[in-house]
């Protein structure tokens, strides 16, 4: 664990297990502590804590399958990948997934990808184009 507070996200999910193990597979973050109630992940140089959304709201949630899009929120998560054809594998895999090759597309050096996690909320890919 770093000596110093990292850039970090807080991401509330229905189900954190399936949330945090989403992130944990298809972004490489290591869960680095769980328990009721929150996970967790990190990189060397981000952290992601997935909370639970209070049972009170959580029973108001229902997420579809597969889970419907969330594209009207001001923050996307973005995650550096090693490779978007595994990405988009895994995501599957997990519950959530990447948009087709056909709309990736490039930005400052890397190719990029939206998609969704298990619950539906949008985040972008990214790897490496050089």
């Amino acid at each position: 664990m770093p000596s110093s507070p990292l850039a970090a996200a807080v991401l509330y999910a229905k189900d954190i297990s399936k949330v945090g193990c989403f992130y944990a597979k298809v972004a490489g973050l290591q869960v680095t502590h769980e328990e009721q109630g929150h996970i967790v992940l990190e990189s060397e140089a981000f952290q992601l804590v997935v909370v639970a959304v209070p049972r009170k709201v959580a029973a108001s949630v229902h997420i579809t399958q597969p889970p419907q899009r969330r594209e009207n929120t001001a923050v996307k998560l973005v995650f550096p990948v090693a490779s978007l054809h595994a990405a988009r594998e895994t995501a599957q895999s997990y519950g959530g997934q990447l948009n087709n090759p056909e709309r990736e597309w490039l930005f400052q050096n890397s190719r990029v990808c939206d998609g969704q996690d298990p619950e539906g909320n949008v985040v972008q890919f990214r790897e490496c184009a050089l």
